[in-house]
Order: structure tokens, then sequence, then C-alpha cells
């Protein structure tokens, strides 16, 4: 008897079973999760390293070198693989388009909430989040016909270069820096708003003095969050900004970013050749500015919490 009370005071119930079922799944989408970023990572690193490893190219003369023409060779016998012109096309296109479309998606993510929250929500909402939706390719269909002849008529080149890529760009994270400053604003207590007002201060004092300082963690993670999906971007900016891997010397010349040289350049050389192993390498660098980005978010995060 008293054996088959504690069988049943110990067996579990249906509930405890399904708890635990479900604590074993997650642990296991956790781990494959796990993995495959490891795997990602290992992957890209180990491929990318190659190129200091196997083909014995200095690194220094990889990251700062000027010349882009893999297989070839200088007058001193090194090979012409210099990245230094796609990074600084990357962070050029990328951080101008951020620099451009930070003002006005802060400025639209105060009229929606805070200055005309009704009309906004009604019209501005829907625009934004359809704006977000658009592929990317769309928007570089419209910077190749619409942007670049407008730059091309205006300046008297050809049209190609950094300031069309900034221009596509600044409308394609308009709306993604826009939605999550919106969410930062919307997340700011009410309780503040109403003590501001209470002290006599203005809807504008109000929103610079206390609404805008309280969000600022949230709209500095939509700024590096839009930056991250900018130095990303492949597609889009691959054609207008005129894959040209030479240093530019202004806003209107030719230019080329990590992702238009790596979307250009991998189906057309051999797996194991230098020309490979030197695009896997600005693939490394492509994956550790993206970490580099997260992590920031990450901080950005973490200290909000702690406020």
């Amino acid at each position: 008897m008293n054996d088959e009370l504690y069988q049943q005071l110990t067996k579990k119930s249906i509930s405890t079973k399904k708890d635990n079922f479900g604590k074993r799944l997650s642990l296991f989408a956790l781990i494959l999760i796990g993995l495959v970023v490891f795997a990602i990572l290992f992957f890209v690193v180990s491929r990318g390293l190659s190129t200091f490893t196997l083909d014995q190219i200095n690194p220094f003369n990889f990251v700062f070198g000027t010349q882009w023409n893999p297989g070839k060779t200088d007058e001193a016998g090194n090979q012409l693989v210099g990245a230094l012109p796609m990074i600084v096309g990357s962070f050029a296109v990328t951080f101008l388009s951020a620099l451009v479309a930070t003002p006005f998606a802060i400025g639209t993510a105060l009229f929606v909430t805070e200055v005309s929250p009704k009309w906004g929500n009604k019209i501005m909402q829907p625009v934004i989040e359809l704006l977000v939706g658009i592929p990317s390719v769309v928007y570089g269909f419209i910077g190749l016909a619409v942007v670049v002849p407008a730059v091309r008529n205006a300046t008297g080149g050809t049209g190609f270069g950094i300031f069309s890529g900034v221009v596509v760009l600044f409308v394609m994270i308009l709306p993604t820096i826009t939605s999550m400053t919106i969410d930062a604003l919307r997340n700011v207590p009410g309780h503040m708003r109403e003590s501001a007002y209470a002290i006599g201060a203005t809807p504008w004092q109000t929103i610079y003095k206390v609404v805008l300082r309280a969000a600022i963690p949230g709209i500095l993670t939509a700024i590096v969050f839009g930056l991250a999906r900018a130095f990303g971007e492949a597609l889009a900016v691959q054609m207008v900004v005129g894959n040209s891997p030479v240093m530019p010397d202004g806003l209107f010349s030719p230019a080329a970013t990590l992702t238009s040289v790596l979307t250009q350049g991998i189906g057309n050389t051999t797996d194991g050749s230098l020309a490979n192993d030197v695009l896997w390498s600005l693939a490394m660098i492509l994956l550790l500015m993206s970490l580099l980005f997260n992590t920031i978010i990450r901080r950005i995060a973490n200290r909000r919490a702690l406020k």
C-alpha cells in the first residue's frame, strides 16, 4: 500500500511531462542555433584567413593597399589585392546615408508620436511599414532609373558614384530608423510628459528636454541598426555606385563597396584561387563589422535596461 501511494505521489503529471518536453525542445533549438552561428563564423573566418596563411598576403597590404586587381602584381612582385578602396566606399555610403536619414527619421517619428498621433497613425505609419517591406532590388532599379540620370544631368559625369549610393541607401534605411525611433518614443513613460506639463513646460520644451532625452538609447539603437543594414546592403548599391575598385576622389566619382565587389566576383572565380580567397577575406571583414554593430546595439540596450 505504501509503495502504491509513493508511486502515485511521485508520478509525473501530463502537465509536467509537457513542460519537460518544452524545455528540452527549447534547449535543442538553442543548441542548434548556436552551432549554426558557430559554423558560419568558423567557415567564413577560416576561408578569409587563407589569404594570409596559404597565399602569404601581407595583412597590412591587404587592408591598406589601394590597388585591386587579383592575379596581377606590381613592380615589387606584390599582389594587387588592396581592399582599402572598398572599405572606404562602404563606410562612406553607410555613414553618409545614416547621417542624412537620422534627422528625417527623428522628425517623422516625433510627428507620428507627439505632434499629430491620429493623422500619423492613420497615414504615416502604414506608409513607413510599406517602405520597410519593399525589396532592395526595387530601390536599386529606382536609383538606376531616376537618381543616376538626375546626378548625371546635374554634374555632367556618369551619374554613378558614392552620392547615388547615399541617396538610395538613405531611402532604404529611413523607414527602418523611423520605425524603431517611433517605438523608442512611445516607450517613454507618460508620467514624464505629464510632469513636464505640470511645471509649465511647453510641448516643444517637453519634446526636447524630456521625451528625446529619455528615448536617446532607443534612438541610438535605431541608428546603429540602420548602419548595419546599410553596410551589408549589396544589390541596390551595386546598381548605382559604379563598381570601380579605386580610391574615390569625390562624392560623384565611381566607387565600389565590399558587398558590390563580392556579388560581382564570387561567381567568376575558381575555388581555392587567390582571387577567390581575397573575396572570402572581404566577406570576413563584412562579418566582423556586422558583429561590431550587433555588439554596439547590445551595449546600448544593456545601458538602457540598467537605467
